[in-house]
Parts: C-alpha cells; sequence; structure tokens
C-alpha cells in the first residue's frame, strides 16, 4: 500500500472517492456478528432482499478530522449511533448497539487514516454507515437477516459555494415526507423523493429546495438535504414537526447558540415569518451551515430576501466558526462531543 495520495485536498468534491478498506457486521439467528474487514466495494444480494423491494435501508453521515496537533477527531459519534437505532426501530430492523458502531468507526477510520485530509484543507473524511435488509423474500414483512456497512471517502464542501450564501427554491407540487411517515427516520426513500425537485431547482439556479410541511404547505419543514434554522433577533429559530430528520448539526447549533446567549425556539415556523428574520441557514453534517441569501416561493411568485448585501449574517458565521472550531480542536471540546483517537 502506498502511503502518500496524489490529491487535490483543498479541492475535492463532495463525491465518492475509493479508500482502502470498509467494515462490515451481520445480523443473523438473531444477534450480530464479528467486525469484518474488507477491500471489496461489492456486496453480494440476492435480488429478492428487502432492502431492494420494501426499502428496508437505512443510513447516516458523520466525519473525521485531522486536528493542527495531528490528532484525528470524530464528531458526536454516539449520537449518530442513537439515531441509527430509532431508524432501525422505526422500520422494522434489528438496531445495532452503541458500542459496536463504535468499534466498527473507529476501526473504519484508523484502516483508512492516510485518506483523512490535513488540517487547513476544508476537507474531511466523511463516513458512511448503512444498514439494509438481506433477507430473501417477496412477501411485505421486515427481514431476519441484516448487514451493516461502514465505508469512509475524503471529501469538501457539500455546497460548491463554500460558506456563502445562496438561493433556495419553493415548489408546492412537491413533498419530502408525509406527515407521521418516515421523514423523522434516515431512510432513502426519503432522499429518493426528493430528487425531482432537487433537479429542478439546480437547473433553476437554487442550491436545494425548501420543503413546507406537506399537509397545510403553510410551515417550513426541511431544507432538501438539510435542516433550516433563521436567526431573529436573539433568537435562533427552527422549525418543529414529526416529518423532519432531527439533524445531529442542527442540535449542536443551538446548544452553541444557547452558550453565545441566543434565545432557542424549536417550534412550528410559518412560512411567512420569512419575511421579518435577519439570517437563515441550512445545516447538516455535509455542510455545517449553509447560509441562505433569498427563498423564492415558485408557485406564489414570491421572494423572501434574506442577505441584503449577498454575505453571511454575522450570527450565522460565529455558529459556523464555533462548530468548526471544536472539530477540528481549536477550541474546547466542552459539552464532550468529540472522539479523539489514540
Amino acid at each position: 500500500m502506498e502511503e502518500n495520495i496524489n490529491l487535490d485536498w483543498s479541492n475535492l468534491p463532495f463525491g465518492y472517492i475509493k479508500t482502502d478498506y470498509n467494515v462490515r457486521c451481520t445480523y443473523k439467528d438473531g444477534a450480530w456478528g464479528e467486525v469484518e474487514v474488507t477491500d471489496s466495494e461489492y456486496i453480494n444480494i440476492h435480488m429478492a432482499a428487502t432492502c431492494l423491494h420494501y426499502g428496508q435501508e437505512i443510513f447516516e453521515g458523520l466525519k473525521a478530522f485531522k486536528g493542527k496537533d495531528g490528532k484525528i477527531r470524530i464528531f458526536r459519534l454516539e449520537e449518530n449511533a442513537k439515531r441509527i437505532q430509532r431508524s432501525a426501530n422505526g422500520i422494522k430492523m434489528a438496531p445495532l448497539p452503541v458500542e459496536k458502531f463504535r468499534e466498527m468507526v473507529e476501526k473504519v477510520v484508523k484502516l483508512n487514516e492516510r485518506f483523512i485530509p490535513p488540517y487547513g484543507s476544508g476537507s474531511s473524511l466523511y463516513i458512511r454507515p448503512l444498514e439494509i435488509g438481506m433477507t430473501a423474500q417477496v412477501g411485505v414483512k421486515p427481514a431476519v437477516d441484516y448487514l451493516f456497512i461502514i465505508f469512509v471517502t475524503p471529501v469538501g464542501p457539500y455546497f460548491k459555494e463554500g460558506f456563502k450564501p445562496t438561493k433556495v427554491a419553493i415548489y408546492r407540487e412537491f413533498d419530502r415526507a408525509a406527515p407521521c411517515g418516515t421523514g423523522r427516520w434516515k431512510v432513502g426513500g426519503n432522499y429518493a423523493a426528493s430528487l425531482t425537485a432537487g433537479e429542478l431547482a439546480h437547473k433553476g439556479g437554487y442550491s436545494a429546495v425548501l420543503y413546507l410541511d406537506p399537509k397545510e404547505k403553510k410551515y417550513i419543514d426541511e431544507c432538501g438535504p438539510a435542516n433550516f434554522f433563521a436567526i431573529k433577533g436573539n433568537k435562533y429559530i427552527t422549525p418543529k414537526s414529526n416529518s423532519i430528520l432531527p439533524s445531529i448539526t442542527n442540535m449542536s447549533l443551538q446548544q452553541i447558540a444557547k452558550d453565545m446567549g441566543l434565545e432557542v425556539e424549536c417550534r412550528p415556523m410559518l412560512l411567512e415569518e420569512l419575511a421579518e428574520v435577519d439570517e437563515a441557514a441550512e445545516c447538516g453534517t455535509a455542510a455545517v451551515a449553509a447560509p441562505i441569501s433569498e427563498v423564492d416561493d415558485i408557485d406564489e411568485k414570491k421572494t423572501y430576501v434574506i442577505s441584503k448585501d449577498g454575505n453571511p449574517g454575522p450570527v450565522t458565521t460565529k455558529l459556523y466558526n464555533h462548530l468548526r472550531a471544536i472539530q477540528l480542536g481549536d477550541e474546547p471540546d466542552t459539552h464532550g462531543w468529540v472522539t479523539v483517537l489514540d
């Protein structure tokens, strides 16, 4: 294995780059087996597997960083472990124990250490855990066998613009998830449901789609692949509904906002409130926080201008910089969010 990698670390896309190894664990006969290491990028799967026919597929996303001190830091590993457990329980899959999740994440990161982008590059090692139903059956019922895989890949910023305000669009004919459906869990079907609107938005020059609540089309839901938050005066406001995926990044930013003295409101947020906010952003593992310059309600032919000068707002900037500094080890991890590898 060559130690050096010929990659332009500061200009990586947010995409897949082959690394050395991935790790796997099989659930069979009611129990999880031992963690296995492989260099294969492929899965041997039966054509009648439940993941292919009935959507028994869940996944996560978290990141590892190289600090100025050379240490490797993984951000909020346990929260991702607990969230994928909730997703598993939500669609009747076998939940992976937190300690097994930790073992797999730490192992795959160490095995692929040479792919962790260097400090100062602006890039990171993206960690993708996924679980799929493997049982071959044609009846609509849960599988009894599952495969859990974690692979990693070095990535750059999710939005090519980086930390710069972008426009987002509302298309009222599309919903991301149904009320009381799978929106609160990280299942592939939610993202499949967003592809058509997402492509429409990108063709129109928008970075993402801002979805409204699927029942009344009055409240802000999620913003494409991310949660949404707004700053109004001394308040950090983020939408609440049972069709929104609870974002670990959003949860972290809320705590940082409280530490900064802001009042945090997690509540149903009317679309019309955008006319009164000072700042707005998308937030998630991939983007951290991506400022929004304006929101175009396509069907209603109405525009909400958020950034008057085209620059990120001061509060969003401070939140973004503080969270990034914790991830990189540049500021103290006072809440115990970071796992530092030996």
